[in-house]
């Protein structure tokens, strides 16, 4: 089985006619991702890679079947195709944009918890199922089926680590980049209970940083309602106090929590194995079986 998307999820491509959404949306199909639909304002008609584009998403989803899209817009006009999504409804909309204003993202975050709508992102790399489907902008040459679920605040950390599982033989049920800015739509405990009941899954690997208390609060999660097994990986041990590095979330405040060492300890005491590097963690998964 798969979290959020498989070989049936139809999917739009809001922004399809730029340069990053016709790129990726190439790739995607090329991966056997079932993209029936572009969205672009003003661009109805046209079709790219063979996929019609539709002025509006309640149109492409209404016209195509589709349930699910991936966001290419702008900064500046994400917000707006994040609230077509939601409107048309699609069961999942995955956000690639990266440096959507906060305050956009608020208002979209406070419409999305009237809806269904499972919101990965913004500034994600996205969501597979290995030889299934991919939503995103993930590499999918180095994802493999298999029984592990994982979910990242990190794209790069997530290469790392899925590159290391599938040297080892390890493959993944689903991957599930949830993006590294401070308001995100769905976050570790929402991933962590779709795995948890997805029974196919039999291990997750939670890839973490420094900056907020989403880890810390996913630790008391796993302690207190997983059976299936987690390890982590906290990316951050050596950042300078204070000092914002690489996702606009990953900034420390005062209080004790925050740190890598915080979270850490947090995961430790509710019983995940922490690697100290990324290639720490196809051991650890690996050590679960004996």
């Amino acid at each position: 089985m798969s979290v959020l998307v498989d070989e049936d999820t139809r999917v739009i491509v809001q922004g399809i006619t730029g340069g990053e959404g016709e790129f990726h949306a190439e790739q995607m199909i090329e991966y056997g991702t079932n993209v029936v639909a572009g969205a672009v304002p003003g661009k109805g008609g046209q079709e790219v890679h063979g996929v019609p584009v539709y002025d509006t998403v309640e149109r492409a989803a209404r016209e195509e079947d589709a349930d699910a899209s991936v966001v290419f817009v702008p900064p500046a006009f994400a917000a707006d195709a994040l609230f077509e999504a939601l409107d048309a409804p699609l069961d999942v909309v995955v956000a690639i944009t990266e440096g959507i204003p906060t305050q956009d993202v608020s208002e979209v975050y406070a419409e999305m918890q009237e809806t269904d709508t499972h919101l990965i992102g913004p500034n994600c790399p996205g969501v597979i199922t290995p030889g299934e489907t991919k939503l995103g902008i993930l590499p999918g040459n180095i994802f493999s089926e298999g029984s592990v679920g994982l979910v990242s605040r990190s794209g790069t950390l997530t290469y790392q680590i899925v590159d290391s599982l599938t040297e080892r033989g390890i493959g993944q049920t689903t991957a599930v980049g949830i993006g590294g800015d401070p308001i995100v739509g769905t976050d570790f405990i929402d991933a962590l209970e779709l795995f948890e009941a997805d029974p196919e899954t039999e291990a997750v690997v939670m890839c973490g940083e420094i900056g907020g208390e989403d880890e810390e609060e996913a630790a008391e999660y796993i302690a207190e309602e997983m059976e299936t097994p987690v390890v982590g990986f906290i990316a951050g041990r050596t950042a300078p106090p204070g000092k914002r590095m690489g996702h606009a979330g990953a900034i420390v405040s005062g209080g004790g929590t925050g740190t890598a060492q915080s979270k850490i300890d947090a995961l430790e005491a509710a019983g995940v194995a922490v690697g100290e590097t990324p290639s720490d963690v196809a051991d650890l998964v690996e050590g679960l079986d004996q």
